[in-house]
């Protein structure tokens, strides 16, 4: 096939599937990659614990969970907005009110920090709460009682983390602002 032939024949595909094509070899890389756990869990002989562990996290997250941070995240968004709605001060100096610097949304600087914090919790609680302190202290000859320290440590670090990046990006659309009120003066 030629190089005009071959180009022709990603576009289609490309064309067909609606995505970049980086997106499908991933998705492939995703399948191959499920599909080689699958085949360990069973060549191991725990193929009927492993589908009942499965089985239960659909249910315990769809009925469960799901619905608890999606109402969190609905609160989030409402009390966002009741926030925003507050009337502020115009801006100082020449121009119009639409020259204000527009903040980014804060949105997603709360969700990835409290999605990655609930992600260990999830993992880890039966640590962190001290329920398995005793078997875990049998197992390992260590306490559980730094679990939930750590994990307090590492949610207060991914708040400041995204807090900062969050300060970041204010400090970068301030400055777009000012250079599109300058390029609007000339």
């Amino acid at each position: 096939m030629t190089s005009a032939g071959m180009t022709g024949a990603v576009r289609r595909l490309r064309r067909w599937y609606g995505a970049p094509l980086r997106h499908l070899m991933a998705l492939l890389a995703a399948f191959a990659l499920a599909g080689y756990a699958t085949a360990a869990v069973a060549a191991a002989g725990q193929g009927r614990g492993f589908a009942l562990w499965f089985a239960a996290a659909i249910v315990v997250h769809d009925l469960l969970l799901f619905p608890v941070y999606a109402g969190a995240d609905r609160m989030l968004r409402w009390f966002l907005r009741r926030a925003g709605s507050r009337p502020s001060p115009r801006p100082a100096g020449p121009g119009p009110a639409s020259a204000a610097p527009t903040a980014p949304p804060l949105l997603n600087y709360l969700r990835l920090p409290a999605a990655f914090s609930l992600l260990l919790f999830l993992v880890w609680f039966p640590l962190i709460l001290g329920l398995s302190g005793d078997r875990y202290r049998r197992a390992s000859g260590l306490s559980a009682s730094p679990y939930l320290w750590r994990w307090l440590a590492v949610t207060g670090a991914a708040f400041a983390v995204s807090a900062g990046w969050y300060t970041v990006s204010l400090r970068r659309s301030a400055g777009h602002a000012r250079r599109s009120r300058r390029l609007r003066r000339t």
